[in-house]
């Protein structure tokens, strides 16, 4: 069974015990469970759900896990035949989740 969530602006294909990085999620100090609700298709063997745009009392429950950082990016920006140069680097920062139920 698997399902397909959205948070963060970005789709994820998830199956239980999987461990994905979202966009950091604002979870209140010491909370452990993050519920989605944002389901937008679920399957599972021979039963398919297809949202519009979600499906209704359906959701994917997850464990969070740590929040970490992605890999740093640069920007260097610089205009020839001119004393015009800047470095600025930067790193995301995710919450990763494991998925521990599929509701539906």
């Amino acid at each position: 069974m698997y399902a397909i969530i959205e948070t963060g602006g970005k789709q994820y294909r998830v199956e239980k015990g999987d461990v994905i990085d979202v966009e950091l999620l604002e979870t209140a100090e010491g909370e452990k469970k993050v519920e989605f609700k944002n389901v937008l298709f679920i399957h599972g063997g021979n039963d398919t759900k297809i949202g519009n745009p979600n499906i209704p009392h359906s959701a994917v429950q997850g464990e969070l896990m740590q929040e970490v950082k992605g890999p740093k990016e640069i920007a260097f920006k610089y205009k020839r035949r001119k004393p015009f140069r800047r470095k600025v680097g930067h790193r995301q920062r995710y919450s990763r989740i494991k998925i521990t139920e599929i509701i539906g």
